[in-house]
């Protein structure tokens, strides 16, 4: 068992694990985002992989997806928590609070969805494409925290860079998008590819634009910062109780999916 984490820069942080490492890492798709690196919390072996690379180096179009899930996957993670910043499409998700999500909307179409793009077909399920075991956990924690967070949500995931229009973001609120993001796809399925358990860990940074209210940078980046804060609090809560048997049906995605 390993736990794996796709992070921004805040997660990247040597002092989050003990005698840490950073390791190269090649995969048949290519280099992941940048060094992984490899560690102990609390006896709890630990990977993390900086989603945008160095310095924030690439955007979500750009990320190379498949890549960085393989080299969790080669080094024996079983779970991949996956915290990353988002917009909100409803009033009742704050700034500050957290998603744990539950379903997703993709609208991407410019990057490489699947590890079976050959001779091999899979037809995966994605019906419920997160771990509700990870979900349950992250959310007793949370509460335990006293962070704000929603056990389930619809992210809608947006191809970016760009924001959306007000048209789009109301009409993905019509659509029952709760929050909107542009890295779930297809990390969430290629995690489930690999019969990864994987949850998204959605950071609340502001609403998106269908609300006609002026949000200034500093707010953004202090939430942002608050939000840093908070994730690293709730990893090193939920890392050292997840359990090394896996109950749930992620381990055996793969069977019957494949033709």
């Amino acid at each position: 068992m390993r736990v794996g984490i796709i992070g921004g820069s805040g997660m990247y942080d040597p002092q989050l694990l003990i005698d840490s490492e950073r390791k190269k890492m090649h995969t048949p798709y290519g280099h992941p985002s940048d060094f992984v690196m490899l560690g102990d919390y609390e006896g709890v072996p630990v990977a993390i992989i900086p989603r945008h690379g160095p310095h924030h180096t690439f955007n979500p179009t750009q990320v190379n997806y498949r890549a960085n899930i393989w080299a969790l996957k080669e080094l024996g993670c079983t779970h991949v928590l996956a915290p990353s910043a988002v917009g909100s499409l409803k009033e009742e998700v704050r700034p500050g609070d957290f998603v744990f999500t539950d379903q997703f909307i993709d609208r991407t179409h410019k990057r490489q969805t699947t590890f079976y793009d050959g001779s091999q077909v899979c037809h995966i399920s994605v019906a419920e494409p997160t771990c509700a075991t990870l979900r349950t956990l992250l959310a007793k924690e949370a509460k335990a925290l006293k962070v704000p967070f929603h056990e389930k949500g619809t992210c809608v995931v947006i191809e970016g860079p760009r924001f959306s229009t007000k048209a789009e973001s109301r009409m993905f609120r019509l659509w029952g998008g709760d929050i909107i993001g542009m890295t779930m796809c297809p990390e969430a399925t290629l995690a489930r590819e690999a019969e990864m358990c994987y949850s998204t860990i959605a950071m609340v940074t502001d609403y998106d634009v269908w609300r006609d209210a002026h949000v200034s940078l500093d707010m953004v980046l202090k939430t942002m910062k608050e939000n840093e804060q908070k994730v690293k609090l709730l990893l090193k809560a939920v890392i050292p109780k997840i359990a090394k048997e896996r109950a749930c049906g992620c381990k055996s995605a793969l069977t019957g999916a494949l033709l």
